[in-house]
């Protein structure tokens, strides 16, 4: 068997085990493992198809990497709307508690509601700008 065959092998069970555990970061490694391959294609030795399939690899990871990172000043998931629909609903809060907190009948269901930190708590129209838990932060309207 050739180097190219056993490289791609070795690519080809990459895939498969990124099929089984949904790790975006081996299809990348494959992507080192083909170029590995591609070299023993090209006729170059051992050691440059390793450093080749290392570095093709190794730099496509660090790319994904910082492509999908969160950026700064992006909201997190629980202030996101796009992953969960209560962002940006509305509600009304009767009385807050001594706490700081308030129930809040909200989508037929008692929720505990938590003011936006640095604001102050007051009656009226609130809407929803992140979940924490089962509970909701809310700001003024």
């Amino acid at each position: 068997m050739t180097d190219a065959n056993l490289w791609w092998l070795a690519a080809g069970a990459a895939v498969a085990l990124e099929l089984l555990s949904g790790t975006f970061y081996l299809l990348m490694l494959a992507l080192g493992l083909a170029a590995g391959a591609l070299a023993a294609h090209a006729g170059l030795g051992p050691t440059a198809q390793i450093v080749l399939a290392a570095l093709v690899g190794s730099s496509a990871v660090c790319l994904a990497y910082l492509r999908r990172r969160p950026r700064p000043g992006s909201p997190s998931a629980r202030a996101d709307r796009s992953v969960n629909l209560d962002i940006g609903e509305t509600l009304h809060i009767d009385a807050w508690q001594p706490d700081g907190t308030a129930q809040v009948k909200y989508r037929g269901a008692q929720w505990t509601a938590l003011p936006r930190p640095g604001s102050s708590p007051s009656p009226g129209p609130h809407r929803v700008v992140e979940l924490l838990g089962n509970r909701l932060v809310v700001e003024k309207i």
